[in-house]
């Protein structure tokens, strides 16, 4: 029981680290509301499409962001709605 208990709070503390990075968190809030392909989140971000698929890949391990191929495209967005929550209360948190 205790060994489960320290691997949830080790996966749970990599989880932090992946919203730890203000690059990813950009990205994260730009897949609020629309699915985006790397060209349009690097052209919204002002990042080269490099970095961004760099910290996609992360996003992906990390299962916050999924995908879909769409034509010739590949567009990504939220995995679910606990992403979105998890920032939204740590925006409300520091606005506090």
């Amino acid at each position: 029981m205790v060994k489960d208990l320290e691997t949830e709070l080790y996966d749970l503390a990599e989880l932090f680290k992946v919203f730890g990075d203000s690059t990813r968190i950009k990205i994260l809030y730009a897949l609020f509301e629309n699915k985006m392909c790397v060209g349009d989140l690097a052209e919204s971000l002002n990042m080269t499409q490099s970095a961004i698929s760099h910290q996609l890949k992360i996003l992906k391990q990390s299962k916050l962001v999924k995908c879909d191929r769409e034509g010739k495209q590949i567009m990504y967005y939220l995995a679910d709605a606990h992403v979105k929550t998890i920032i939204d209360q740590g925006k409300e948190h520091i606005e506090e």
